[in-house]
C-alpha cells in the first residue's frame, strides 16, 4: 500500500511538473523577445518579472537567507550539546549542589539537569517533598522561557457558528484543558452558546452585538485573561488546529523577543463536501496561501528584519505583556488583525514569529458571494488599518510602502491589460460589425501592433497557469490543473476589490459587526 500510495504521488507530482517546464521555457522565450524588441531594454525585464511580482522575489530570497542562517545555527549547536551530553555521562556528582542558606549543613544535596532546573533529589525539610521542582522566578523578560512553562489560553469568537463551533472546540480540547478554553458568544441567535456550553469550556454570552474585535475585548476583560495567562490564543470557531500547533506556538514564545506567533494556515482540502465552485475557491486560496506563507511571510518574519504585515487572525498567538498595550478594538474598522498588527509595530511591542509548526486548517468560501465579501471585509480592513496608522519612519513602512505600491500598480495594470484584451479581442471576431464606430478601425490597428492577441494571452494567462502547475506537483492534486484555469478570473476580481476598497476606507465608518457565511457542519459530512 505504501509503495502505491508513493508511485501514485510521484506520477501527481510529474502531471505538474512537465507542464511548469514546458510553460516557463514557452513564455521565457517569448517575453524575452517580446521585451527585446518592445526596445524597453532592462525596463522592459522588470515589466517582464512583476507577472510573477517584485515583492514575492525580494522575499523569496530573504526567505532562503532566513532558512541558511537557521541551518547553520542548528548546525553550530549540536556540536555543544554532545559535549554536554559527554560531560553529563561521565557522572553527575560533580553537578551537585548544597540547597540551604549560608554554608552550613543542610542535610540536603540537589542536582542540576541539562535543563538548568534544580531538582531536590534529598531534603530534612518537611515541608519540600523529594523530586520537587524549585524553579526562581526572574523579573527579566530577557531571559529565554522554558516553552513547558508557558501557559496560553483560548478564545474562540463565535457568531451564528452552530454548524462548525463544536468542531473547533473539540479541535482545542485535543491540546488544552477545558478551563483554558474561552468562548465567546457574541449575540448569537442560534444555538452557539448551547453548544459550546455542552462541552464543558467556559462561555460568555454578550447580548448586544460587538463584532469580533469587541468579543474579545470583553472575554479578555471578563476573565482577566493577560492577567493570568501568558498567551493568549485567537481561534477563529472555522478553524480546527494542528496536533503540534501548541508545542510550535510555545517554542516560538520562548524566546522572550517574541510579541506573537502567526498561525501557518493550511485551506481545508475536502472537495466532496464542496461544489465545483466551491472547490475552485478552496484551490486558488491553497495556491495563495502556499505563496504568501513560503514565498513572502516567511522572509518578513525572518528576525533580522520583522516587517510582517499580518499576523492571521483565524489561529494565532500574542504575549500577554503586549497584548495589554493593544488597543484590540478601535472604532471604524471592519477587522482586526491588521490593526492587531500593526499595533504591535508602531508601538515596539515585540517581533512577530512565524514557523512552519503552527499550522491550522480554515475552512474557506463555499459560494462566490461569499468569498466576493470575505475578500472585501479583508481589503478594507488593511486600508482602513493603513488610514488609521499612516506611515512612521521604519523599515516595516518601507516594505509596507514598497508592497502598496505593487498591489496598487499591478492591480491597475492588470484590469488595463483586461480591458485592452477584451477590445483586441471584439475587434478580432466582431470587427466586420463595428467598423462603423469612429475611431474604432484606427484603435484596433494601434493597439494590435503594440500588443497583438497572442502576446496578451501569453502574458496573462501562462505565468498564472505555471504558478497552478508547481502548486499541483507540490500537493500531488492533478484536479488542480482543472481548476487553475478559473483562477486567473478570480485574480481579476481581487484586482477590482482592491483598488474599490481605498476610496471606502477613508469614507466609509464600519462597525465590525459579523457577516455570517455558508457554513458546512461536519454532522453533515
Amino acid at each position: 500500500m505504501r509503495i502505491a500510495r508513493f508511485i501514485g504521488g510521484l506520477l501527481a507530482g510529474l502531471i505538474g511538473l512537465v507542464p511548469a517546464v514546458v510553460l516557463f521555457v514557452f513564455w521565457f522565450d517569448f517575453a524575452t523577445d517580446m521585451a527585446a524588441a518592445s526596445g524597453l531594454g532592462a525596463l522592459g525585464y522588470v515589466f517582464l518579472w512583476m507577472a510573477f511580482g517584485l515583492n514575492l522575489l525580494l522575499w523569496t530570497v530573504m526567505g532562503l537567507l532566513r532558512l541558511a542562517e537557521d541551518g547553520a545555527r542548528a548546525a553550530l549547536r549540536r556540536d555543544p550539546e554532545r559535549r554536554r551530553n559527554r560531560v553529563s555521562a561521565r557522572g553527575r556528582e560533580r553537578e551537585r549542589v548544597l540547597v540551604g542558606a549560608g554554608g552550613g549543613d543542610t542535610g540536603g544535596t540537589s542536582e542540576t539537569g541539562d535543563t538548568g532546573e534544580t531538582v531536590v533529589a534529598e531534603s530534612g525539610d518537611d515541608e519540600v517533598a523529594e523530586g520537587t521542582l524549585i524553579r526562581t522566578p526572574s523579573e527579566d523578560d530577557s531571559v529565554a522561557t522554558d516553552p513547558d512553562d508557558i501557559t496560553i489560553a483560548v478564545i474562540i469568537p463565535a457568531h451564528n457558528e452552530e454548524p462548525v463551533i463544536d468542531t473547533a472546540i473539540s479541535s482545542a480540547l485535543g491540546l488544552f484543558d477545558r478551563w483554558d478554553i474561552y468562548v465567546v458568544s457574541d449575540s448569537s441567535k442560534d444555538s452557539t452558546a448551547e453548544i459550546a456550553a455542552r462541552t464543558g469550556v467556559n462561555v460568555l454570552e454578550l447580548l448586544t452585538n460587538r463584532g469580533k474585535a469587541g468579543a474579545i475585548e470583553a472575554v479578555i476583560e471578563e476573565f482577566a485573561l493577560t492577567e493570568n495567562y501568558d498567551g493568549v490564543l485567537i481561534l477563529d470557531a472555522d478553524t480546527e488546529l494542528h496536533p503540534g500547533y501548541v508545542e510550535g506556538a510555545k517554542r516560538q514564545l520562548a524566546d522572550p523577543d517574541v510579541a506573537a506567533v502567526a498561525g501557518f494556515v493550511v485551506s481545508e482540502w475536502k472537495p466532496r463536501e464542496r461544489g465545483i465552485v466551491g472547490r475552485i475557491i478552496s484551490a486558488y486560496r491553497d495556491r495563495l496561501y502556499f505563496m504568501l506563507q513560503y514565498f513572502m511571510r516567511f522572509g518578513q518574519t525572518w528576525k533580522r528584519l520583522n516587517v510582517s504585515f499580518i499576523v492571521p487572525g483565524f489561529a494565532s498567538v500574542y504575549r500577554s505583556r503586549a497584548l495589554k498595550q493593544i488597543t484590540v478594538n478601535p472604532p471604524g474598522l471592519v477587522i482586526e488583525d491588521f490593526n492587531m498588527t500593526f499595533e504591535v509595530h508602531h508601538k515596539r511591542l515585540g517581533r512577530v514569529s512565524m514557523n512552519t509548526d503552527t499550522k491550522a486548517f480554515s475552512q474557506d468560501p463555499f459560494t462566490f458571494r461569499d468569498y466576493r465579501k470575505q475578500v472585501g471585509r479583508w481589503t478594507l480592513g488593511f486600508w482602513q488599518t493603513l488610514r488609521r496608522h499612516k506611515m512612521w519612519p521604519s523599515l516595516f513602512c518601507l516594505c509596507l510602502a514598497l508592497y502598496v505600491f505593487e498591489v496598487v500598480l499591478v492591480s491597475l495594470l492588470l484590469l488595463v491589460t483586461v480591458a485592452i484584451a477584451a477590445f483586441v479581442l471584439l475587434g478580432t471576431f466582431a470587427g466586420d460589425m463595428l467598423t462603423g464606430l469612429p475611431f474604432f478601425t484606427d484603435s484596433f490597428t494601434a493597439v494590435t501592433a503594440f500588443l497583438p492577441l497572442a502576446a496578451l494571452a501569453i502574458g496573462l494567462l501562462v505565468p498564472d497557469y505555471m504558478l497552478t502547475c508547481v502548486m499541483t506537483m507540490i500537493r500531488r492534486r492533478p484536479s488542480y490543473l482543472f481548476y487553475g484555469l478559473f483562477f486567473f478570473p478570480i485574480r481579476v476580481v481581487d484586482s477590482y476589490i482592491s483598488l474599490r476598497m481605498i476610496p471606502k476606507a477613508w469614507t466609509v465608518k464600519s462597525d465590525g459587526r459579523w457577516s455570517s457565511p455558508v457554513r458546512i457542519s461536519n454532522k453533515d459530512k
